[in-house]
């Protein structure tokens, strides 16, 4: 049974300024242990090791995705456009607010690490017997399934889906705003009120009104910049590297049955890739640093070196490659070893990218991707035939090859490398 609250409650909110719960199923789905563990779980993973401000939690967004998603719908019902299905609007609600549920500790790093998918985890505590299962029960045995659903992007209604998960979505959205405002760049300052004025349901999915145009070009500039000057920042990927890791590292050793003075649960169960949803859950971040404290003081001395560099900060450091082969690769590898580093450990190779955004493909290709413009005629098209700078970005490449490796250790063996291979890397010294 679906009840409004008496009184409304409403969140103070930096990005929304105010974040309004109107119904009691969304404020007991808040209240429950596996939301509130979203407290303890950063937004931006170890992105607070290079932009300090950067401490905002995935609590925070998971809250701001749902209120942008509120918004869009309350328009829609307030306009009662035929095209959107006004009983779907509890499952676009919780999908909304639960879409992030299963991200671990420091998020994409620890999914790399031990292959699994946030996604995937949401959709176990949906489903699971946990108390977020227990409060959308309340709305029928099969709502859960319906808000998994959407979580997968498998929901009969697709027009669902997209308003938490397309190109342009409350999802996006609210990281673009939230990740600026904490990082302190402005790159990522869309006009979101103007998006959400344009935004039309239409013959079963979100589209946009030709006059939004501008707007929506913000927003893809406004992406492209945020990757590339905060998300994929050289010195975040550094910190990300030591935690991948740090995690490989103590995951090598468990398997090798080597003793931990300090273990606690659910790590050895993390390291077997045989979690419970259970003890998921008691995974966040206060407990992977306290593992980390801990495991400066293991005898293991590479994975001591690498825990105290990532709670003191003392990255990698890297040189950028314009063009990097195979041959190179392996050259740089067995230099490093012949020398007495660790190329496993010791090196690192990384090549970011991103697509902004996915061109239309007569083929049908990246048709859930793509942004529908709606003109006067009630035509469709798609944003990449109308726009020049949208079409200027789209499926744009850019950046270098990164070298990642510990100063440190490479400045005492320097000397020991090939002159062209340590030439590359004094450019870094």
């Amino acid at each position: 049974m679906h009840l409004q609250l008496r009184e409304e409650k409403v969140f103070k909110d930096p990005v929304h300024n105010y974040v309004h719960v109107q119904d009691e199923i969304i404020w007991a789905l808040i209240n429950t242990p596996e939301f509130q563990r979203l407290r303890r779980i950063r937004q931006l993973g170890t992105s607070y090791l290079t932009f300090h401000g950067a401490e905002h939690s995935r609590f925070s967004h998971s809250l701001g995705v749902y209120e942008i998603t509120r918004r869009i719908i309350s328009q829609f019902e307030r306009a009662d456009y035929a095209d959107w299905p006004q009983e779907e609007r509890l499952v676009a609600l919780c999908a909304a607010l639960l879409h992030d549920l299963g991200h671990g500790p420091f998020s994409h790093s620890i999914e790399q690490a031990f292959q699994m998918h946030h996604e995937d985890w949401t959709c176990k505590i949906v489903l699971g017997n946990t108390e977020v299962g227990a409060v959308l029960r309340r709305l029928g045995e099969d709502f859960p399934a319906k808000v998994a659903a959407v979580i997968r992007k498998d929901y009969e209604h697709p027009i669902v889906v997209s308003l938490v998960s397309s190109p342009l979505d409350a999802d996006r959205m609210d990281y673009l705003l939230r990740d600026a405002y904490f990082t302190g760049v402005n790159y990522g300052t869309i006009d979101m009120d103007r998006i959400l004025r344009m935004l039309r349901p239409f013959q079963g999915r979100i589209v946009v009104k030709e006059s939004g145009m501008h707007a929506v070009e913000d927003y893809l500039m406004s992406r492209y910049q945020m990757y590339w000057q905060v998300y994929f920042h050289p010195v975040t990927r550094s910190s990300e590297i030591i935690l991948r890791q740090i995690f490989r590292r103590a995951k090598e050793l468990h398997a090798g049955g080597y003793r931990f003075a300090f273990l606690p649960d659910p790590l050895p169960g993390l390291f077997n890739r045989d979690l419970t949803v259970e003890e998921y859950l008691l995974l966040d971040e206060a407990l992977v640093q306290t593992a980390f404290m801990q495991w400066r003081k293991e005898p293991d001395g590479l994975l001591s070196d690498l825990c105290t560099r990532f709670l003191d900060r003392k990255l990698y450091k890297y040189v950028e490659v314009e063009v990097l082969d195979l041959e190179m690769i392996d050259d740089i590898r067995s230099a490093f070893e012949a020398a007495g580093l660790h190329p496993e450990y010791d090196l690192e190779i990384d090549f970011p990218t991103d697509l902004p955004y996915d061109v239309f493909r007569p083929d049908g290709e990246f048709q859930d991707k793509q942004i529908l413009l709606l003109d006067r005629q009630e035509h469709l098209r798609e944003i990449s035939e109308v726009s020049d700078i949208v079409r200027s970005i789209s499926g744009l490449h850019r950046g270098k090859y990164h070298l990642y490796y510990p100063d440190n250790k490479l400045a005492s063996v320097i000397h020991r490398l090939p002159a062209n291979i340590a030439e590359l890397f004094e450019q870094g010294q």
